[in-house]
């Protein structure tokens, strides 16, 4: 296949032109109502248009269900399950049993993509076809943002393949929604844990590295990452706890503590970044510090920049926090 086929629109599947997907997009949802349509539409906007979408709808207790059902008439590659709630884990795994495609890509409820994120992901694995999975840069994207234009935030990416000690610490790859993965390595590896309810993509991506998969990044921002306060994203002493059982299944204590400081300097720049208390921003600061300094100040200006937001941020407004560290 040409790479031409990155940019086949819709316009030829429509047109009845029997085309296997060549990625699956998984995407969960639960209680979504206000974000997940927008969330749809990011993916029907693909300039890549050989996919499918499989949306498990985890017992939706709001219209999310009604909503993708009116979407799934206008497009046939939607397709819509629907079930008991049983965890965003075992919804992604489901999704993963009912694709077709040899890619997975994740897409969770209340995050967007660009347009080209398909296609460069495509490219990518087409180039590189033993490639276990691949990732991009974030935009970090306030709750109402529609795009990702305009976002001043945006995730670093590794200079070399994924190492277990990148996963554990800054963690690029940073949510499903910027991962996609070779269903044959994503079957090895046993997919997503069931039992975990935070740092279950953390724990998936680490597994593959154990068992020998090269993930590879690609230095595009093709992931919007949405900051809702109130959502699951923001349980980050959850998160916290989720990342030390993690992490407890890989190293030994005295290797985990530095990246443990890394990790807390990464939450607390969280806090900083989705209008969070300062509170609890500068007990992940002293937290880290007291971990491992040197490991937490390790990027001057990052952990620097960390320590003297926290220091100030208990004294700004609230509104004046979020442009100053969004």
């Amino acid at each position: 296949m040409s790479r031409d086929a990155c940019n086949l629109s819709f316009d030829n599947v429509a047109a009845g032109e029997d085309i296997r997907a060549e990625i699956s997009v998984v995407m969960p949802v639960y209680n979504a109502a206000a974000t997940v349509e927008a969330s749809v539409h990011s993916v029907l906007a693909q300039s890549f248009a050989w996919f499918e979408l499989i949306v498990i709808d985890d017992g939706s207790r709001d219209d999310s269900l009604a909503r993708l059902l009116e979407l799934a008439v206008t497009d046939p590659r939607i397709k819509v399950v629907s079930r008991s709630n049983g965890g965003v884990s075992s919804a992604r795994n489901l999704g993963v049993e009912l694709a077709t495609a040899p890619l997975i890509a994740f897409l969770d409820a209340d995050d967007l993509w660009d347009e080209g994120k398909l296609a460069h992901h495509i490219a990518l694995h087409r180039d590189e076809p033993a490639l276990a999975a691949s990732y991009a840069r974030i935009a970090f994207i306030a709750e109402d943002a529609a795009t990702l234009a305009g976002v001043r935030t945006i995730s670093t990416l590794c200079p070399h393949k994924l190492r277990l000690t990148d996963v554990l610490g800054d963690n690029p790859v940073c949510t499903a929604s910027n991962f996609v993965v070779s269903r044959a390595w994503f079957q090895q590896t046993g997919g997503f844990d069931a039992a975990l309810s935070f740092a279950e993509d953390q724990d998936l991506v680490a597994r593959m590295i154990v068992h020998g998969g090269e993930i590879a990044g690609i230095d595009a921002v093709l992931t919007g990452y949405r900051f809702s306060p109130d959502g699951l994203s923001m349980n980050l002493d959850a998160m916290h706890q989720g990342w030390q059982k993690l992490t407890a299944r890989h190293l030994a204590p005295d290797e985990a503590a530095p990246l443990e400081a890394l990790y807390c300097r990464y939450l607390a720049r969280r806090v900083l970044r989705g209008g969070g208390r300062p509170a609890q921003a500068l007990r992940y600061v002293v937290a880290g510090l007291r971990l491992d300094a040197r490991a937490f100040l390790a990027e001057r200006k990052r952990g620097l920049g960390t320590v003297l937001a926290a220091l100030v941020a208990p004294f700004l407004p609230a509104s004046i926090r979020l442009k100053l560290f969004a």
